[in-house]
């Protein structure tokens, strides 16, 4: 992390403003049609200098994720069966998939319809002054909720992998997770129904994605378990 962050940070102010360019392009549409002058402000001394700088850190992180999630596995590895490596593999390779194309829609879809609600209800005579340090604190957390979402299929199959559900259980329990997947868009996005339902439909359906790698799984799991017994008993 430290030598990404190290390559990055000449270029803090460019990595800075691809992080901020959702909303800045709003902002210059806005401008461009002749309306209230809209741009991005800095509240504190030292932010034109620190917040491109934090941001190439929580860059470098998300950059480094795969680095850091095979540290915690080859730290874990020894004390799993063989099965289990096996099984844990493709599991990690895809948590860390599913992660980054969480951070990738909240980027390219959420934000760029998010902020432009935002911006056009500003009431009129209201000048959009976002300051930057409050911007990538907002980001961030959108970022990290947006992954972590994504990691419904992960921990769906873990669930019935691990034997403490069954997918006929989580079938049957449809009608609660689509009402908890909108009652986890109100808590972790901004009070708009916009943001809300692009991350409450997206946990839906990767909870149904979820339980469909769990039945292949588990179906595997199983076949696996019948060939090793035949081939003791042969």
């Amino acid at each position: 992390m430290l030598a990404i962050f190290a390559c990055l940070a000449p270029f803090s102010d460019k990595v800075f403003k691809i992080v901020a360019d959702p909303l800045m392009s709003q902002m210059a549409d806005l401008n461009g049609e002749g309306g209230t002058q809209m741009q991005m402000i800095a509240t504190q001394v030292a932010s034109p200098f620190l917040v491109p700088f934090k941001t190439c850190m929580w860059v470098a992180l998300f950059i480094a994720m795969p680095v850091v999630i095979y540290q915690v596995w080859a730290f874990v590895a020894p004390g799993l069966y063989k099965q289990e490596k096996r099984f844990a593999i493709p599991m990690v390779a895809s948590s860390i998939l599913l992660f980054y194309i969480g951070v990738f829609f909240a980027y390219s879809v959420v934000f760029p319809l998010m902020f432009a609600f935002f911006t056009a209800a500003a009431p009129e005579g209201v000048a959009v002054m976002t300051d930057i340090n409050s911007y990538l604190d907002f980001v961030l957390a959108i970022f990290f909720a947006f992954g972590l979402a994504f990691e419904v299929p992960i921990a769906t199959v873990m669930l019935v992998w691990s034997g403490l559900t069954t997918t006929e259980s989580l079938g049957k329990k449809r009608a609660y997770v689509f009402l908890g997947s909108f009652v986890a868009g109100m808590l972790l996005t901004p009070p708009d129904v916009i943001s809300q339902t692009l991350l409450a439909v997206p946990v839906y359906l990767l909870y149904e994605v979820g339980i469909l790698m769990a039945k292949l799984t588990v179906n595997k799991k199983k076949a696996e378990a019948s060939a090793d017994d035949d081939s003791d008993a042969s």
